[in-house]
């Protein structure tokens, strides 16, 4: 089987007043299609700037990045854009909704970018809703919900387009332990009932136990790839 991503000495450096910093140094990683793998490490680690990339809102400096055996590294913006709307789904710390719309419209909304028509976002929208547990907020906006379920209709935004991929950053941090325990139920399910690959970054150990495989980074760098519980 392919992988569905690989990256070859991967590297990043940012420009800060004419000199180069460097965050990633040379990574190599691949991860199979159905994994379901942890991104751990300190503040300053290179994590954030190795998903970015991932997640195609980033370029390397250098090295290869291949996503479902493309290789994206050296895409123009606008391939990149449509190749990261058609594969990859999104779930963030902040939920990241539109706080005027309505929960069935924050789902749709990746679909009304991509073109389809109103009855079938609105259909799928709401199926990706009843999935969630959320058929009672279809019609409720952000400020009408509590943390989890905001972050539920996010999940279902993030699958709307049925990727292959989702990248959830820090997706319990905003929540108390007893709903993080259900988002991370719900991602689990989807990775064991669907096969959707997650990469998901985090700091509590306890939620990179969800995962099958644990990367973590120090300085820029992989230092260990294994088990959670290893």
């Amino acid at each position: 089987m392919a992988a569905l991503i690989r990256v070859e000495q991967l590297s990043k450096a940012y420009q800060t007043g004419g000199t180069a910093v460097p965050v990633l140094h040379g990574i190599d990683l691949s991860i199979e299609p159905g994994e379901f793998v942890a991104v751990m490490g300190p503040s300053g680690s290179g994590k954030s700037t190795f998903m970015n990339i991932l997640g195609c809102l980033d370029v390397p400096s250098s090295g290869r990045y291949f996503l479902d055996g493309k290789d994206v590294s050296a895409m123009a913006p606008d391939a990149l854009a449509a190749m990261r709307n058609r594969t990859i789904g999104f779930v963030f710390q902040g939920f990241n909704l539109l706080k005027r719309a309505s929960a069935v419209d924050n789902v749709a909304l990746p679909l009304l970018y991509a073109g389809v028509g109103k009855p079938e976002r609105e259909r799928r929208a709401l199926e990706l809703l009843r999935a969630t547990g959320l058929e009672r907020q279809v019609h409720s906006r952000p400020n009408q919900m509590s943390g989890g379920q905001q972050q539920r209709v996010a999940i279902a935004r993030a699958l709307v387009n049925r990727p292959a991929l989702i990248l959830a950053d820090e997706p319990t941090g905003n929540l108390d332990s007893h709903t993080s325990q259900e988002i991370m139920d719900i991602l689990s399910r989807l990775n064991r009932e669907q096969g959707i690959t997650i990469i998901l970054v985090t700091h509590e150990l306890d939620i990179a136990h969800h995962a099958k495989r644990l990367v973590r980074f120090v300085d820029g760098r992989i230092v260990e790839d294994g088990t959670p519980t290893a």
